[in-house]
């Protein structure tokens, strides 16, 4: 292969790469400009100016869709690639990926069924590119874009806004400074008129981006000839205008051979009276040529930038590289530590959360100075130690027998019933705090980067730690009613023991015990006591619920959280490991495109510099 076919091949990879990245190339901001950076040659006519016919003599094979009216609907991106003398001609769609056709006819019928796919079978259009590769030993290293034809009229089923939407499509392809313009115009018309040459005209109207293509040389009337146009007297451009004779349509319903095709192309410029001095530098073979040793002194002027944009592109395919994560290895003991790296990787950021390095763990703090404090005060203890309810209790208390001084089972009685009412506080603490541990497990295992290669171990340490806290909770729900249970079973012996006295500085020692029992400052007596060691009590378990909650739940979330999925782990034979080490089919493939495209970057950049040395 001489150094231009190399250059030029390696040009139609790296566009291949950048195409088959897809949104992960759009998502980058350096694969945009070295798609922008690679020259190409776009096809550009008017409806039934020729533009099939001449793309179907440069590949030397019948594979275009035909028809009258817009035939091409969406945009045709043609790589050619020069395979050597006698290897098998084959097409590859960038959306059929390892499918190689070897019937043309076949691959005429996908672009039709690819174009309906996205235009459904209307007149329609649509910018959304279909990416065609052929390789064949009949062809020259190349990239053709076959627009949609230009048009004056919209026809049945197309929209008004059909013409300007045709020519605003190929006009975001021409305006581009490194697009090669093909200029296709028919013969048989003034060149005046010619939709292809009036567009280029505006986008490069210097002329040098330019190639003039003449078709339907064959069918002018009698008598005239296009040497006017061909020689550059009636349009000149700075590149040569070729003139292309198409097969007939006699010759295309006969399935008339290309190659066949071509050798009637070159003899009708030999034996032409007209064309006969210009024969050596018309036809679709020397079109081909021309437009490929264009190509490469373009390319030659654009390496230093294609290299520096190279050099870009291979280093953000590092860095996503390294993000997305090397293979795995398949032996069971690298998989076991892989596992083990992530899980800690996870229960670092966990503790990172609870100890205040990232937003979250305050969250536990809010419980025990906001939640539990409200809920305390909100208890009811006005209604429960109001003078009626107290009256109830104490009298139930003391049954038959009246109390002779002070009423004791009425004071545990009033005091149990009301330590009851702090279990609803201690438990709803301890599930604020289980709410917030799990919201926390759940932040971490989607903020751990390195964890979201992997979905089924994501899920794995996610519901091991879930039945860690739950552990942890109902520990915590325990401890804290073992701490108000505590409080009712064994009363503050020193608190009561200056009830009397109290009774005695307060009261009428001339009234007698029958009298006093029932008297309403008596119950109101008894209610204010119950409510101090109430309050007391309050200040008790407001401050060691929270100890008992951290203790129980967050001191062990911090130190054991995947004590018991370690030791599962280690249990596990390397096919649960690769299951649990299974990969976000997405994700590989998208590490696939980035490996195999950082190995094509790599590989252009090498030749490229390589091949620049070459003069």
């Amino acid at each position: 292969m001489t150094t231009m076919e190399s250059l030029i091949g390696l040009v139609n990879r790296i566009q291949m790469a950048c195409t088959a990245l897809g949104d992960y190339g759009a998502a980058n901001n350096s694969f945009s400009s070295l798609w922008d950076q690679l020259p190409s040659v776009a096809v550009v006519g008017g409806q039934s100016s020729g533009k099939s016919s001449v793309l179907e003599s440069i590949v030397g094979r019948d594979f275009l869709p035909r028809g009258s009216g817009i035939v091409t609907r969406r945009p045709l991106v043609l790589q050619l690639y020069k395979t050597d003398e006698g290897q098998k001609e084959y097409a590859e769609f960038g959306h059929l990926p390892r499918r190689p056709f070897t019937d043309f006819s076949l691959v005429r019928k996908e672009i039709q069924d690819e174009t309906d796919r996205i235009t459904g079978k209307t007149r329609q259009i649509s910018p959304v590119p279909i990416h065609l590769s052929i390789y064949s030993p009949n062809v020259v290293n190349l990239t053709l874009i076959d627009l949609p034809g230009l048009t004056k009229v919209a026809v049945e089923e197309q929209p008004e806004s059909v013409v300007k939407d045709i020519e605003d499509m190929v006009r975001s392809y021409v305006e581009k400074p490194n697009c090669i313009i093909l200029a296709i115009s028919p013969a048989n018309q003034d060149i005046a008129t010619s939709d292809a040459i009036k567009l280029s005209r505006e986008v490069d109207p210097t002329g040098e981006r330019t190639f003039g293509v003449l078709t339907k040389l064959d069918l002018m009337d009698k008598g005239t000839n296009a040497l006017d146009v061909l020689e550059g007297r009636a349009y000149r451009l700075q590149q040569p205008w070729v003139g292309i004779v198409n097969r007939s349509q006699a010759d295309i319903n006969k399935n008339v051979d290309m190659i066949y095709a071509r050798r009637k192309e070159r003899e009708y410029f030999a034996s032409s009276p007209d064309y006969g001095h210009l024969a050596s530098k018309m036809g679709s073979e020397y079109l081909a040529k021309l437009l490929s040793k264009h190509l490469e002194s373009v390319i030659r002027a654009k390496i230093p930038g294609i290299i520096s944009v190279i050099n870009k592109s291979i280093d953000e395919l590092e860095s996503d590289m390294d993000h997305l994560g090397r293979p795995i290895s398949v032996d069971a003991g690298a998989q076991l530590y892989t596992i083990l790296e992530l899980c800690r990787a996870f229960d670092k950021i966990f503790k990172e959360h609870l100890d205040g390095g990232r937003p979250g763990g305050d969250r536990i703090y809010g419980v025990f100075d906001n939640q539990l404090p409200a809920a305390l005060r909100k208890l009811p203890f006005d209604r429960y130690l109001s003078m009626q309810n107290v009256r109830k209790v104490v009298s139930e208390a003391d049954g038959y027998q009246p109390h002779l001084i002070a009423p004791e089972q009425g004071y545990r009685r009033l005091i149990e019933g009301a330590l009851n009412y702090f279990r609803g506080p201690a438990e709803a603490s301890v599930d604020a705090v289980h709410f917030v541990l799990k919201e926390l497990v759940r932040k971490s295992v989607g903020e751990c980067q390195e964890l979201k290669r992997f979905p089924s171990l994501q899920s794995a340490i996610a519901a091991a730690s879930y039945e860690a806290l739950e552990k942890y909770r109902e520990e915590g729900r325990k401890t804290v009613l073992r701490l108000v249970d505590m409080e009712a079973n064994y009363l503050t012996v020193e608190f009561f023991r200056k009830l009397p006295q109290e009774v005695e500085k307060g009261g009428n020692p001339a009234a007698t015990p029958a009298v006093d029992r029932y008297a309403e400052g008596h119950f109101r007596r008894i209610g204010l006591n119950v409510s101090s060691y109430i309050n007391m009590v309050t200040d008790t378990l407001r401050n060691s619920i929270p100890k008992a909650v951290v203790y129980c739940q967050v001191k062990e979330a911090k130190q054991s959280l995947l004590n018991y999925f370690y030791t599962q782990i280690g249990k596990k034979e390397g096919k649960d490991l690769a299951e649990l080490l299974d990969e976000d089919p997405a994700l590989m493939e998208k590490r696939e495109q980035c490996a195999k495209s950082l190995q094509l970057y790599k590989k252009a950049r090498d030749e490229i510099e390589s091949v620049s040395l070459i003069r």
